[in-house]
């Protein structure tokens, strides 16, 4: 890929205000699991990290799907399951910045339409 490319697909990821609510949100998110995984003593399991494959479904069930493809010795991983996060949030990003851009440079009319 050529520069132009990736700071193309950098902007469409990072550079529009939805993309980065969304990634604020799933960062907060993060630190919440982070902290309810540390620090919370719970008597029976914690849910609290099922609110990052929230955010981050529906792309991140594909990647689960693509794993069990390659095995189960890979997609058993914990290496797996964090790179398909966050693969799957960055793609969603991406996504959300290609839509924002089409919604933004989608040609309007120079006149108001008659009824």
């Amino acid at each position: 890929m050529t520069s132009g490319r990736l700071t193309a697909l950098a902007r469409l990821t990072f550079g529009n205000r939805a993309s980065q609510v969304y990634l604020g949100l799933v960062a907060a998110t993060t630190v919440f699991v982070a902290v309810d995984t540390l620090f919370v003593h719970h008597q029976d399991a914690s849910f609290a990290g099922i609110w990052l494959f929230f955010l981050a479904a529906p792309t991140v069930f594909l990647f689960f799907v693509g794993g069990g493809v390659l095995g189960d010795g890979v997609a058993g991983s914990a290496a797996y399951l964090y790179a398909a996060l966050v693969l799957s949030v960055l793609v969603q990003s991406a996504a959300l910045g290609a839509f924002v851009r089409l919604l933004r440079d989608r040609p309007r009319p120079a006149h108001p339409r008659e009824a």
